[in-house]
């Protein structure tokens, strides 16, 4: 009689929990806020690879560039990714992903000016460099910050968007760079990095990474602007500071061992 008087109950209690941890997979407006201005990244990403094609035939016509010399300002760009990924990891996790992507695109910004305003083959070099650097530290940031803002049932999605914004900024330079002058797409190539950097104030920086660093309210409190107000984050709180703890201690016998 008592286990048949418990197990509507339990049901109860089972199926509250389960609308509880599908109501916390819902994404909420902040979080499609953070991502879509993360991935505006991506897009400047997918802008600068598709850049070279399109511009080719005016820049070597203006600056009479023969083939060699247009084939390194294809080619450095690759160069300054390097030099960017190589550093990207250290930045971000010394700075915060929100001021790594902020940095990302003060990079890029320099780089499509001296683009779109060299006379010279040089300053087209540098402006390439530059915005290489700019891509090869968002090509880490903007995938980890997306990662460590979303609910895990959500992660997978909401990170191919930064494939998927990347390949949408190759095909969208390509196509309207058929019919502008190669100045003013390096200059349309500014927009994008200038709207993630005003917007990088409004969004929440990575729970993950405050909780790594040892702010443990301001975590909790930006996992619960992500969430929404009414979400129960404990839990989730508590799962990050197990796994930053779990890191830290692995990390620390790799050194000594």
């Amino acid at each position: 009689m008592d286990n048949e008087s418990t197990e509507p109950f339990e049901f109860s209690t089972h199926l509250l929990s389960s609308i509880c941890e599908d109501a916390s997979s819902v994404p909420t407006s902040i979080l499609i806020l953070s991502t879509l201005v993360a991935v505006s990244g991506s897009y400047v990403f997918g802008s600068a690879v598709g850049y070279s094609s399109p511009a080719q035939s005016g820049i070597m016509d203006d600056l009479n560039l023969g083939v060699a010399e247009y084939s390194v300002f294809g080619s450095v760009l690759t160069i300054g990714a390097m030099v960017g990924a190589i550093g990207s990891g250290s930045i971000a996790d010394y700075a915060g992903r929100r001021l790594a992507m902020g940095l990302s695109q003060l990079f890029c910004i320099l780089g499509w000016l001296a683009i779109a305003f060299s006379k010279v083959a040089w300053w087209l070099y540098i402006g390439r460099l530059l915005l290489g650097c700019g891509m090869g530290l968002l090509s880490y940031v903007v995938p980890v910050y997306i990662a460590e803002i979303t609910p895990k049932d959500l992660r997978g999605g909401f990170t191919a968007i930064h494939q998927l914004m990347i390949c949408f900024g190759v095909s969208l330079t390509y196509l309207i760079g058929a019919y502008l002058n190669w100045r003013v797409l390096a200059l349309i190539g500014t927009i994008p990095c200038l709207a993630q950097l005003l917007s990088l104030y409004f969004i929440s920086e990575s729970p993950r990474w405050l909780a790594k660093v040892g702010l443990l309210e301001r975590s909790e409190s930006a996992l619960q602007h992500l969430r929404g107000k009414n979400a129960d984050v404990s839990e989730e709180a508590i799962e990050i500071i197990v796994y930053n703890k779990r890191f830290s201690i692995s990390v620390d016998l790799k050194v000594i061992i």
